[in-house]
């Protein structure tokens, strides 16, 4: 596998957090730290924060995604938001099936697919998230379930469909608990899923698509993890709530 091929992208999902005064201060404070990043800078902020992240980062080098989107373009689903919407406001990327979502609003692989689905119809970039629980690692079943994770997120997306996926890795029990995969873990169910994607598409395919590893990297692990051959950035969390800590995590892929 060739990782020069390969597009670095660094995406900050900020979650549940920030007015808009706040958003407006850390973005501002993000831009002139990472300006000559190089790597592919996203932020992904809540809904209400969507039109503040867009404005101030118009002629920038940062692009701006959500954290989720409804399969439909429109209809009676009281609190969800299109990826039409997001596509009419300027937003670039969408983030699916997080482990957060899965476990607390009954997110399954199906609709992950169908989010994807109307996501990449209206020209979005999806991160497609999977991992493992706790329990699964301890079982020994890891494998089976990213991989199933995988094969039903991208059930029937082409292969030209393909150049708008990210794939972010985040083993669910290294998500806000401080804990992290060793480098080797990680790279380990990359790999993984790099081969999953040559199996369900081809070795081009496989070795093109930016693979995210989002379980707690920080500037501490960074140079680490992104040494290994099949991790290609990260979809980071707290770390990206400080313009500082996330800019040191930006600026190590140089």
């Amino acid at each position: 596998m060739d990782k020069s091929k390969r597009k670095i992208i660094i995406a900050g999902n900020w979650k549940m957090n920030n007015t808009r005064p706040e958003a407006e201060k850390l973005i501002n404070n993000l831009i002139p730290l990472v300006k000559d990043a190089n790597c592919e800078v996203v932020v992904c902020v809540p809904y209400t924060n969507l039109e503040t992240a867009i404005k101030l980062t118009t002629n920038t080098n940062i692009k701006v995604g959500a954290q989720n989107c409804h399969w439909s373009d429109k209809g009676a689903f009281t609190g969800e938001i299109s990826a039409k919407m997001l596509k009419e406001l300027g937003v670039e990327y969408v983030i699916v099936g997080h482990s957060e979502r899965r476990q607390y609003f009954g997110d399954t692989s199906v609709t992950v697919n169908n989010r994807a689905k109307a996501a990449i119809d209206q020209g979005l970039k999806v991160i497609l998230c999977v991992g493992e629980s706790l329990s699964e690692r301890e079982n020994g079943i890891t494998e089976n379930v990213v991989s199933i994770q995988l094969k039903i997120g991208l059930f029937g997306l082409s292969e030209s469909e393909m150049k708008n996926v990210v794939i972010a890795y985040e083993p669910v029990w290294a998500i806000g608990t401080g804990k992290t995969a060793t480098s080797e873990q990680a790279q380990e169910i990359c790999l993984l899923i790099r081969n999953t994607l040559k199996s369900l598409y081809n070795q081009d395919i496989a070795e093109k698509i930016t693979i995210q590893y989002g379980g707690s990297m920080n500037a501490d692990n960074v140079d680490e993890l992104l040494s290994k051959i099949d991790i290609d950035g990260g979809l980071i969390g707290g770390a990206s709530l400080k313009a500082e800590d996330f800019s040191r995590i930006i600026n190590a892929t140089k």
